[in-house]
């Protein structure tokens, strides 16, 4: 961290009156954000997020073209916040408002990437099962909130505490972008040659009904990184509140299986598949409204090429910034992948893995 920066943080937080605070510096993500937890005495903690914009490419215009979002990054062609803490404290209110469990805004300079939050606590998902506790409440209590979450028409515009941000439509270039990312950074992580001109037409080609149901049905807010490292127990609450909510920024309109794959099929740990098929029943049953067949084709569909975006930030991680612990989750995102691809209307991808990346190089 350059002393510039440090300066400004320590300036941001004497303005609030904060200096006095003792910093915990928390661990990171994979993303470029920074947070810390601030102790003061008589007082509840709270959480300093640090998000400096000169890391990240600009995010999407709402009327960009296809072709200004590929001039102007990744972030626009993804459709991502560019971690913007607009984004954050816009999105937060929009939750909040629904009753739901976002964290509230203390402080914010948005402008610096700075922002003093509630402090939902360390009970998260993935800590609380892997320390024992029975995770169908938590997931049935997750489903809930999904549930609750689509009966909401999305907004076009979310607005909250001064900030002001676009709710854009995860299309099929956004869903294109994240997949395709697999093509260029596999090689990179496994050594192999880089795929052929026909290896790249052939996945295009299958993939793009795919990509295409996925903007056609997208309908609903979603979180779009929603799974057990995201989201917080909060027993002394009630509901669908219950479940804090973390990481959100990225939010977008999309098809309403996203987030129910995210959660169900986690790249992080392993779900039991009777749990994903009890949990996907649970919300089918609250929607009667959908079509069970096709969205069970939708959420594979979707659930694969996730799994082949996920491959990519994975794969990066090892290979672009030197961070090996990474590796350990491939395995489990690869068996994600054949899974899903194991329904009969995936032939086609299913024989472009096994051509071009025979089961014994995934790992």
């Amino acid at each position: 961290m350059s002393s510039e920066r440090e300066a400004l943080k320590s300036a941001f937080l004497a303005a609030h009156g904060l200096g006095g605070a003792r910093r915990e510096a928390l661990t990171g993500d994979a993303s470029t954000r920074n947070y810390e937890r601030l102790h003061r005495p008589g007082a509840p903690s709270l959480i300093f997020m640090d998000q400096p914009p000169a890391l990240e490419t600009t995010p999407c215009p709402p009327d960009a073209t296809a072709a200004e979002r590929a001039a102007l990054g990744y972030n626009a062609s993804a459709r991502l916040a560019a971690g913007r803490i607009d984004a954050f404290i816009a999105t937060a209110g929009y939750l909040r408002g629904l009753g739901l469990s976002a964290p509230e805004v203390v402080a914010a300079d948005p402008a610096s990437g700075l922002a003093v939050l509630e402090d939902l606590g360390d009970d998260l998902y993935a800590r609380l099962i892997a320390g024992g506790a029975p995770e169908a409440p938590f997931y049935e209590a997750a489903i809930d909130l999904l549930i609750r979450l689509h009966q909401a028409p999305p907004p076009k515009v979310l607005e909250a505490d001064g900030a002001r941000w676009p709710l854009l439509t995860y299309d099929a270039l956004a869903l294109k972008t994240g997949g395709d990312m697999f093509i260029e950074w596999w090689p990179k992580y496994s050594g192999a040659p880089a795929f052929s001109e026909g290896a790249i037409q052939d996945w295009n080609a299958l993939w793009d009904p795919i990509r295409q149901r996925g903007e056609t049905g997208a309908n609903v807010f979603t979180h779009r990184d929603y799974h057990a490292e995201n989201l917080v127990w909060l027993p002394d609450r009630g509901g669908v509140a219950r479940v804090g909510l973390l990481d959100f920024q990225d939010a977008l309109v999309a098809h309403p299986a996203w987030d129910l794959l995210s959660l169900l099929q986690d790249a992080r740990r392993d779900v039991d598949p009777a749990l994903e098929t009890a949990m996907l029943d649970r919300y089918l049953a609250a929607r009667p409204d959908l079509d069970r067949a096709q969205f069970l084709e939708d959420y594979r569909g979707l659930a694969a090429l996730n799994a082949a975006r996920i491959l990519f930030i994975f794969a990066r991680q090892v290979a672009g910034f030197d961070r090996p612990r990474y590796r350990a989750l491939l395995p489990r995102v690869w068996g994600t992948l054949e899974r899903n691809l194991q329904a009969s209307e995936f032939t086609g991808l299913r024989a472009w893995f096994d051509r071009e990346i025979p089961k014994e190089q995934r790992r």
